[in-house]
C-alpha cells in the first residue's frame, strides 16, 4: 500500500472530488442522506457564500494510490474570535475511509494551517460554525438524520480520538412521538399563561421577507447570545439562510410569540425533507422536481430548529404556550408522526427539562471535540 498524500483542494476537479467523496464512503450506509451537491458547492465557495466574507479556509484531500480517501476543512472564523476574544481554529466537513493514517494526515494538515494563523486551539466538527450543521454523531446510529443534522459512521469516533481530540461538549436531540399528545393539564396551563401574560402568536409573513428576517435576527441573537459557542450571524448570512429555508418551511410553523406588543420569542419547525433528499441523491433536475412534488406530500417528520425567547421572558412560561400551538398545528397535519427537538446543549438544564416534560426523550447524541495547539 502506498503512502497517503495530502493536497489542497484548489482546482475545480479537486472541489468535485471534495464534494463527491461521501457518495463513495456511504455507498452501503442505508441511513446516510445525500446533501444537494449544488448547496455544498455554494456553502464552500468564498465568492458566493457570505460566511467567507469574515472567515478563511483551506480544504485538504487525502489521496492513496491516486484515489481520494478523505477530506477536511481548516477554518478561522474571525467574527467568532472577535466576539469571544479567543483564538479558535476549526476543523469541519471531515469525511474519511476507515484509514487511520489518512485521518491522522488530514488532522495534522488542518492543525498546522490554523496554527500558522495564530490559533491557540482547534474545535470541530463545525460545518462551518455553530450556526450551521455541527457535531459528530455519538449515539443513535440506528436512526436516520433529520433535516440539517449530521450523520457519520461509528469508526469516525475512533479516528478523532486517536488524534488527540477530547470531548468539549455534547449535544442532544430529543424525540417526541406525535401519537403521544401533550396532557390536557399542559394544554390548560398554556392557555392560562397566554391569557395572564397577554401572549399572542402569529405565523411568519413570507411576503414581508425583509422585515420578518430582521425580526428573526433580533430575537435569535437576544435569546442565544449567552449560549456556549454562539456567534452572531451577519445580515447577509441571515438572508442566505432564510432564502434557503423558505424553500421548505411551512409558514404556519415559523412563529413569533408576542408578550403584549413586544416580540418575545421565535420558533422555527421545519419539515423533515431528508427522505426526499435521499431520493434526489444530490441532484435536482426535472426528475428531481417531480419527486419533490410526489414525495413532499408524504412528510412524516418535523424538526424544531429554533426555540428562542428573550431573556426577560424566559421565566414566564411562554415556551409552553408556543409548544401548545406547535403541537396543535402538527395534529392538524394527519401525516405528522414525530417531532425532533434539538440540538440542545447537554448542560442546558432548563430546555432539556422542558423538552422532557412535554414528552421528549433523548434519542441521539452528538459531540464537539477540542484540542490545544
Amino acid at each position: 500500500m502506498s503512502s497517503v498524500e495530502i493536497v489542497p483542494a484548489q482546482s475545480s476537479a479537486d472541489m468535485r472530488a471534495f464534494v463527491d467523496l461521501p457518495w463513495k464512503l456511504y455507498a452501503r450506509e442505508p441511513n446516510w442522506v445525500p446533501p444537494l451537491k449544488s448547496e455544498v458547492h455554494r456553502l464552500l465557495d468564498p465568492l458566493r457564500h457570505p460566511f467567507w466574507k469574515f472567515s478563511q479556509r483551506s480544504l485538504f484531500l487525502a489521496r492513496r494510490d491516486g484515489q481520494t480517501v478523505g477530506r477536511i476543512a481548516a477554518i478561522v472564523d474571525e467574527n467568532y474570535n472577535r466576539f469571544h476574544q479567543e483564538k479558535m481554529g476549526i476543523w469541519g466537513f471531515f469525511e474519511c475511509a476507515n484509514d487511520p493514517e489518512a485521518a491522522a494526515a488530514l488532522f495534522s494538515a488542518a492543525e498546522a494551517w490554523v496554527r500558522d494563523k495564530g490559533m491557540a486551539f482547534i474545535r470541530g466538527p463545525l460545518n462551518p460554525s455553530t450556526n450551521y450543521e455541527i457535531g459528530m454523531l455519538l449515539e443513535g446510529f440506528e436512526h436516520p438524520p433529520v433535516v440539517m443534522m449530521p450523520y457519520n459512521p461509528r469508526y469516525y469516533l475512533d479516528l478523532v480520538a486517536a488524534n488527540g481530540y477530547a470531548k468539549e461538549k455534547d449535544l442532544l436531540a430529543m424525540l417526541i412521538e406525535q401519537r403521544a399528545h401533550a396532557s390536557d393539564r399542559a394544554e390548560r396551563l398554556a392557555r392560562v399563561i397566554a391569557k395572564k401574560n397577554s401572549v399572542s402568536i402569529r405565523p411568519a409573513r413570507f411576503n414581508d421577507y425583509a422585515n420578518e428576517m430582521a425580526l428573526i435576527k433580533e430575537i435569535y441573537h437576544a435569546s442565544m447570545e449567552r449560549n456556549w459557542g454562539f456567534v452572531p450571524m451577519t445580515d447577509e448570512e441571515i438572508d442566505e439562510m432564510g432564502r434557503s429555508l423558505m424553500k421548505i418551511a411551512d409558514p404556519d410553523l415559523v412563529i413569533f410569540i408576542y408578550h403584549g406588543q413586544d416580540p418575545a420569542g421565535i420558533c422555527v419547525v421545519l419539515p423533515d425533507v431528508n427522505p426526499i433528499l435521499k431520493r434526489l441523491n444530490g441532484r435536482v433536475g426535472l426528475l428531481g422536481m417531480l419527486k419533490l412534488l410526489i414525495y413532499g406530500r408524504k412528510i412524516v417528520g418535523w424538526r424544531g430548529t429554533v426555540f428562542g425567547f428573550k431573556r426577560q421572558y424566559q421565566k414566564l412560561g411562554l415556551p409552553l404556550v408556543a409548544f401548545d400551538y406547535i403541537n396543535r398545528m402538527l395534529r392538524e397535519k394527519k401525516s405528522a408522526e414525530f417531532l425532533e427537538l434539538g440540538w440542545n446543549l447537554e448542560d442546558n438544564k432548563d430546555i432539556n427539562q422542558f423538552d422532557t416534560e412535554v414528552g421528549g426523550h433523548v434519542y441521539k447524541k452528538y459531540r464537539i471535540y477540542r484540542k490545544e495547539l
